[in-house]
């Protein structure tokens, strides 16, 4: 049953599919957390929003994610709480967090699949967004 209003606002669902793919691989990495803080601390669409949240939404996907359907559950919170204009910035935000590190598991890119499935995100705009964020996160 659909409800009128979202149970998240749409900052807290762009968190939400950050912290999934960090524990995609069911490794917690330090700098995959760190990308999560920065992003949160210097983006636009972060504008305002509470610096405590993103630790109740944690605990939120962790709760969420100890369900059977788990994955299909914070895929329905996410769509009902982003604005479809705001897809790709969910998309682009995922591929940061997983390119954080400097490697991409197979977990996380199952992830990012299911991600670019559920958001209905364009196949060319995909990989656009993915060698953006490969470019961003390569060392030298």
């Amino acid at each position: 049953m659909a409800s009128d209003s979202p149970l998240i606002s749409p900052q807290d669902a762009l968190v939400a599919v950050m912290i999934a793919v960090s524990v995609a691989d069911e490794q917690l990495r330090t700098v995959e957390l760190q990308t999560i803080q920065r992003i949160v601390k210097h983006l636009p669409v972060f504008e305002g929003y509470d610096s405590d949240r993103p630790r109740q939404v944690w605990q939120t996907v962790m709760d969420i994610f100890d369900d059977e359907d788990g994955l299909d559950a914070l895929f329905g919170i996410i769509r009902d709480a982003l604005p479809d204009r705001l897809y790709e910035t969910a998309y682009a935000l995922a591929c940061d967090v997983a390119a954080a590190d400097g490697t991409l598991r197979e977990a996380e890119l199952r992830l990012l699949e299911e991600i670019r499935y559920e958001l209905n995100i364009d196949r060319l705009h995909a990989a656009a967004i993915e060698r953006g964020a490969r470019a961003r996160h390569l060392r030298a």
